[in-house]
């Protein structure tokens, strides 16, 4: 079942409240992550964790909490969930404050860990491939805020995904300002070319996705070369192979991007094989 953790009291979804004062909710004033459980073990803590406190101090966001005791929390949590696969979402605002966006108002930041269940897309449309678009929002500029720092606020990446439900398309590769590829409304992209895998590289101005850096290692690993380098939406309509990569989504095949049918129209050969290895990573 759902448990939630804020401030060190322990919640089930009916009881799990914070104030309508907290500037995460007024102004997207915060951070947070994304994180898998597989049979009952947190997958990457350290990673996630290392993400997140380095994002906080980004944004200069002292989280009241060592990172080893937080990760403490987040294992008890899903311990007290009971469930053995979860998604699990650390929060950490900026804490309760005025109407005003001075951060000096809010006295300390509010913790919050969420252990549930997620689900991106049904069985079969993971299994056949996902049907993508581009869409007309683009990342936000890096100089603004930095892609890097998993912030409170996913609007553009929202508008995104509801230019996708528009068309009828199961998801949507955002581009950055210059129109190369960026990434997905909440996952990384690569693409399988002659056997060689790319991906956008981080100064791009991206996520740097925990699953992207696992998904890369058991590339290198299982032989294929990796590159990381600048997309156009050409490279995504002449590959052999394209997939995104997340935490929740996984890794799963883009299927037809912009009317275009990717490869053979399903999962390749690739990918297929790196779906296998991610899943034996995944329960060892």
């Amino acid at each position: 079942m759902a448990t939630i953790w804020i401030d060190g009291e322990w919640h089930d979804k009916a009881s799990a409240k914070i104030s309508v004062f907290d500037h995460g909710l007024l102004y997207g004033d915060g951070i947070f992550e994304g994180i898998r459980a597989y049979g009952g073990k947190v997958f990457k803590l350290q990673e996630h964790l290392d993400r997140l406190y380095d994002c906080a101090h980004a944004i200069m966001l002292q989280i009241p909490m060592p990172r080893t005791e937080f990760g403490k929390v987040i294992e008890e949590a899903v311990k007290r969930s009971g469930l053995k696969d979860a998604y699990i979402r650390p929060i950490i605002t900026r804490g309760v404050g005025d109407l005003g966006f001075d951060p000096r108002k809010c006295a300390k930041p509010t913790m919050i860990v969420i252990v549930d269940t997620i689900a991106m897309w049904t069985p079969d449309r993971a299994a056949q491939g996902l049907s993508v678009i581009t869409s007309g929002t683009p990342i936000p500029h890096r100089e603004a805020l930095s892609p890097r720092t998993k912030s409170l606020n996913y609007l553009c990446h929202i508008m995104a995904k509801l230019e996708a439900n528009n068309a009828g398309a199961d998801e949507a590769l955002m581009l950055d300002a210059s129109g190369h590829v960026a990434e997905g409304t909440g996952q990384n992209v690569f693409v399988v070319k002659g056997g060689a895998i790319r991906t956008p590289p981080i100064y791009a101005g991206i996520l740097a996705g925990v699953t992207r850096a696992v998904v890369m290692d058991l590339a290198r690993t299982a032989g294929y070369p990796v590159k990381e380098e600048i997309l156009n939406r050409f490279d995504i309509f002449t590959a052999d192979e394209a997939f995104l990569t997340g935490t929740a989504s996984e890794i799963v095949a883009i299927r037809v991007y912009d009317g275009r049918t990717i490869g053979a129209g399903k999962a390749g050969p690739v990918t297929l094989d790196l779906m296998t290895r991610f899943k034996a990573v995944t329960v060892a």
